[in-house]
């Protein structure tokens, strides 16, 4: 809803936001405002984490956090957030979430996933890069080839192709 958020520095209405931040985690694409010419860089960076933390899934995004933190995930040392022991039921809900053979491969399984998804990423964003920079010059092509590298990645539908005609999409 932020301001800065937008490319005309206007807040943008609660519903508007919510459907959009929604859309962006479920990976559905849906949008109200055309997302290349409504937000700003920042609202597009927001957009396209969201979509990350969508597409590899909240568990797996939780654990990544806790794997950056330091903290040791280990049987006897599980950790939340909150500093308290993680109870067996939420170990093993994790566990689930995703499918790791056994608890002690969840942090294994968790850093496989993201390593994983970032070089799928970035070789995507490098295969699209050549034409993106051609059209749009070195940074703004890099971020474009990074944006729907990642959005093709998690499936989300979402671009930035709308700077020709609003919600023109990848149709050109």
């Amino acid at each position: 809803m932020l301001p800065v958020a937008t490319k005309e520095g206007v807040v943008t209405p609660f519903s508007d936001a919510l459907f959009t931040a929604t859309s962006a985690v479920c990976v559905t694409g849906l949008v109200v405002h055309d997302t290349a010419t409504y937000w700003s860089n920042f609202g597009q960076f927001i957009i396209v984490l969201l979509i990350q933390i969508g597409g590899l899934g909240v568990v797996t995004v939780a654990g990544a956090f806790g794997i950056l933190s330091g903290r040791r995930i280990g049987l006897m040392q599980r950790l939340s957030l909150s500093g308290r022991k993680i109870s067996l039921k939420q170990r093993s809900t994790m566990q689930e979430a995703i499918a790791a053979p056994n608890v002690g491969g969840v942090v294994r399984l968790t850093g496989f996933i993201l390593k994983t998804a970032l070089v799928v990423e970035l070789l995507g964003a490098a295969a699209l890069f050549p034409v993106f920079w051609q059209e749009f010059g070195l940074i703004k092509g890099l971020w474009y080839a990074l944006f729907h590298s990642i959005s093709a990645f998690c499936n989300a539908g979402f671009d930035l192709m709308g700077i020709k005609e609003p919600f023109s999409s990848l149709v050109d």
